[in-house]
């Protein structure tokens, strides 16, 4: 919502300056100028781009309005399901946790915290780290580094829809001139008609040039900026993961590994020691 907000400042400030100035607002509305703008980026954005990232980058923007996927309550969740599983390993040995990691749908460990069992990608990540566990790997420092090769692998993916949005962002304003300049053949084409038509004409074009910045540099860039902090704010969730996967397999106590993991949250969503270890208090026995 933040996003809209800033959109809504952006024209308000726009078009207040221009009307206090004494502009007129028909002069802006050119929709044919808006069509060679936005058709051709809409089109290059086509064209250097697969479908995939197409989605993607759809999905990008809805995930921009509406903010970063995971809350503080969502963390707490997590921390509090990584308890109870090394807990359950620590008393009962690795493979106690096979069941669970092998069918996660069905297991009912994950079915008490319902929030992270609906995340597939959160699922499969925490679940394949924890079966390599099961089936002996016991080299935290190896453990780490293939995680931050999966993890760097994920972030190059994650974010190339707002890296595509910005290339698009980047072109609108040369887009822009490419319509003035079309105007400006239009102008040149009708040089024999009174002051009043030529002002017309080359009001049009102009408008051009400014509708490509402003779609830039008040709208596109921006949305892609948002795009890439909620991408950047998202992989905390699974960094945090990370965190409490490594510090057990270093032989801390389930709390101390929890608050590993609860250590790399940025404070804007990381709950305190004391809101997790009531939420852990607050777990059936294993």
């Amino acid at each position: 919502m933040l996003v809209i907000a800033g959109w809504g400042i952006v024209i308000m400030s726009v078009l207040g300056g221009y009307l206090g100035e004494g502009g007129h607002l028909a002069a802006l509305i050119q929709p044919f100028e808006l069509l060679i703008i936005g058709g051709s980026a809409i089109g290059t954005f086509v064209v250097a781009n697969n479908m995939h990232i197409i989605k993607a980058t759809i999905g990008g923007i809805t995930g921009a309005l509406k903010g970063g996927k995971y809350k503080k309550e969502d963390y707490i969740e997590l921390l509090s399901l990584m308890y109870a599983i090394f807990k359950l390993a620590k008393t009962k040995g690795m493979l106690a946790i096979e069941s669970h990691v092998e069918r996660p749908e069905e297991s009912s460990l994950f079915q008490q915290f319902p929030n992270f069992a609906a995340q597939h990608h959160a699922v499969e990540f925490l679940c394949d780290y924890l079966r390599m566990m099961t089936l002996g790997t016991d080299n935290p420092n190896e453990m780490e580094t293939l995680i931050d090769a999966e993890l760097e692998a994920h972030h190059a993916d994650a974010i190339l829809p707002s890296s595509a949005l910005q290339t698009v962002a980047d072109a609108a304003p040369a887009l822009g001139i490419v319509a003035a300049v079309m105007g400006v053949v239009i102008t040149m084409g009708s040089i024999t008609e009174p002051p009043e038509v030529l002002g017309h004409l080359i009001g049009s074009a102009l408008v051009g040039t400014f509708l490509g910045v402003l779609i830039s540099y008040g709208f596109l860039g921006p949305l892609s900026g948002a795009m890439k902090n909620v991408t950047e704010s998202d992989a905390r969730y699974f960094h945090c993961m990370k965190a409490g996967l490594i510090a057990h397999m270093q032989g801390y106590a389930p709390a101390v590994s929890v608050e590993f993991a609860r250590k790399v949250l940025s404070e804007v969503v990381r709950p305190t020691f004391y809101e997790v270890e009531e939420a852990v208090a607050a777990l059936p026995p294993v």
